[in-house]
Formats: C-alpha cells, structure tokens, sequence
C-alpha cells in the first residue's frame, strides 16, 4: 500500500482543505468498521485515517511536502492522532464541531420560557370580551446587576480552563489511535466565562421573582381552551436575556339559562299545557343582560317570545343573530326549546274540567296515534308508485 496520503486519500497535491476533507469523509464512510467489519477494511480505514491527519495539519503537510516521513513509524502509532469530529462529519455531512473544530461557548444569555396561566370567566364575558388585571409571578430581570449576574462594579471573565472556548479535548486512544473529543467545559458550564463576584440580588443568574400586575383584553367571542398571548410577558431568560410570552388560556364558567355551542346558544323554556294550546308570549332575558349594563345603554336585556297555539313539547324556534359574536365577525344565533308542562296534580274542580274538555274533544278514551319510525322496503316502493 502507499505512504503517499494524497494517493491515499485520491488527491492531487495542489487540494486545498475542503477537497481533503470531502474525500476523507467519502472513503471513512466506506470503510468505516461499522459499516465494513472486515480485516482489510479495518486496515486501510486507519490509513486514509493517519493520511488525512497529515493533509489537515498544515505543518505535518508541509514536512511530508519537504520529503520527511509524515506518520512517525507507520500507520496507527501513537504519532497518528485524530479528531473524532472528523468521523463525525464523514458520517453526518456537516462540521460536527463547529468552527474551530468546536461547538464554541454557550451563550450567557439565552430567551426565556413561555408562561401559561388559566383564568374563569363569565360566558358574557367570553361572549363580548372583557379586560382582567392579573398578577404573575414570573422571573423578571434583576435591577441590581442589570441581568449581567455581576455583583455591581464588576463583570465575568474568560474561563482559565478552557481559555474563553466553553469546551476541553479529552484524548483517548484506541485501536485506531488518539480519539479527541470535546466536552462542555465544567469549570464554567460550557459558558467560556465565570463570574468572580455573582450578584447578591440573583446569585448570578441575572433574574429573580417577582410579582407583577397586568391587564389583558379578552376578545369578544373566545370560548373554552381559547389562548390570548401577551408578547414578551413570560419568564425572562438567564443572563437577562429576553423574556418568553405568556399565554392567557380561557375557561368559560357555565351558565344557568344559555349553554353554548359553537357560537350558538341554546336554551329550553317550559310552559304550562294550556298555554302551549292556546298560545302565550313570554318575556326571555338575552346574554346582554349578564352585563349589568344600565337602562339608558341602548342595549336590549329582552326580548319576547311567542309561543304559537298548539306548540308541542319540543318544538324549536330559532332567533337570528341573537347568538355569541364569533372572533372573526358575525353572531351566532339562539335555539329557544319550548317543552309543554304537563300538570301531575289536579284539584276535583281542574279534574272535572279536563274530563269535560276531553268528552267534548272525544278523547275520553284515546287509542294513540302509533307512527313507526321508518318504513320497510315494500311501503317506501309503494308510496313511490302512488305518486305516479
């Protein structure tokens, strides 16, 4: 086999660094010992490996370029040391390690989390929207160190064991050489800065709790699980960094007259037997009245409902437009069922009535009127040839 690493790794001489650097990715991914298990394989992957630890080093590529011998007694000797990000990147076509050949330092400061809080409301409330102050607890900015963590007067500085980079190469050698890798700095948390002196106030962090009051405008027409969000009113983030949103979730409280649907509200209204018989009209309040709005407001609080003779017991009537406002415009409209009362105890005066009215209606004693709920095969063909 060739001591030549730019046969080695199919390179001309004059290759500049992202053509070695491809072509080493394109042979570790070939050759790699997860990929081919095999002796041969093994073997030439530590050579394209050593090759490409000298064409990366612009020093070992030059001596070799002079005429001295690049890999220092042979292939996977203790001179042959690489970065494991270079297999990392052959493997997953990217620069595993950043620039530099690491990730860099953490940023000190960093965006802070989304909050979310649940409040009640009133289902006229959620119908024509309504302002509530709320107080949240939420990490703010610490006003003694300005969110720096520095205690006042002073600032961080560059950590001494990683030297500002956030990261240290651990080495570790194996049957394919020195492996170097690179951690997290733990002396600084992979911040490439400490901080000497943190501040009293936040012990470091740049932020505290606190409790504040705010006040958000609920849209008319939200209903239950409904979010409003409040831009950059959330927690704010380490080092002082910017704060998150908060997030308002709405649940609409039930009511005793109207239950919602959609942006439809549905209500059931009962009414003596007589009154269903001889019709009536009846005084309805609207969701407005909810409101506690004043006589001279202009807004109407009821309304009147007839009640046409012989309505049955569920029998439907449908006002439009008398519904919940929809968030993008329009309203909703309101389903009014009329059930019919049925008296349980009659008096002997009431008792004498009824049978009279019965006797002269003829229904002393009814048969009933049996429907069946659908009809068979044969009576649908039957009822369509009649009509023919």
């Amino acid at each position: 086999m060739s001591q030549d690493p730019y046969e080695l790794l199919g390179v001309g001489r004059d290759a500049d660094a992202d053509t070695i650097k491809k072509a080493y990715r394109k042979l570790a991914r070939q050759l790699h010992p997860d990929v081919n298990p095999d002796p041969e394989s093994q073997e030439r992957f530590k050579q394209v490996t050593a090759a490409y630890e000298v064409l990366s080093d612009p020093d070992k590529r030059a001596a070799f370029d002079r005429g001295g011998d690049p890999f220092g007694g042979g292939f996977g000797g203790q001179g042959a040391g690489f970065s494991f990000t270079d297999i990392m990147d052959a493997f997953f076509g990217g620069n595993a390690g950043g620039a530099g050949g690491g990730r860099g330092p953490r940023p000190r400061v960093r965006r802070g989390q989304d909050a979310l809080i649940r409040i009640e409301v009133e289902l006229a409330e959620a119908a024509f929207g309504v302002s509530r102050e709320l107080k949240v607890d939420t990490a703010v900015r610490c006003t003694t160190c300005g969110g720096e963590g520095a205690a006042p007067g002073s600032h961080p500085v560059p950590c001494e064991t990683c030297r500002g980079a956030g990261e240290v190469a651990h080495v570790q050698r194996s049957f394919l050489g020195e492996i170097r890798t690179l951690r997290p700095c733990a002396a600084c948390r992979g911040l490439g800065s400490v901080i000497p002196d943190p501040c009293r106030e936040c012990a470091g962090d740049g932020r505290v709790r606190s409790r504040r009051t705010l006040t958000v405008k609920i849209p008319a027409g939200v209903d239950n699980g409904t979010r409003v969000q409040l831009s950059e009113q959330g927690e704010v983030g380490p080092g002082g960094g910017p704060a998150g949103d908060l997030y308002v979730e709405i649940h609409v409280a039930p009511h005793e007259v109207f239950e919602r649907q959609g942006n439809d509200l549905h209500c059931t209204v009962s009414v003596p037997m007589t009154a269903a018989a001889l019709g009536t009209t009846i005084t309805l309040p609207t969701l407005e009245a909810d409101l506690g709005l004043d006589e001279d407001s202009g807004v109407e609080t009821s309304f009147e409902l007839q009640v046409p003779t012989g309505t049955q017991s569920g029998h439907q009537v449908v006002l439009r437009g008398r519904g919940v406002p929809g968030l993008r415009g329009g309203r909703g409209d309101l389903a009014v069922t009329i059930g019919v009362d049925t008296p349980t105890r009659l008096d002997p005066r009431q008792e004498e009535l009824l049978r009279e009215l019965a006797a002269i209606r003829g229904e002393e004693r009814p048969t009933g009127d049996v429907r069946p709920t659908h009809k068979s095969m044969f009576g649908r063909l039957r009822d369509a040839f009649s009509a023919h």
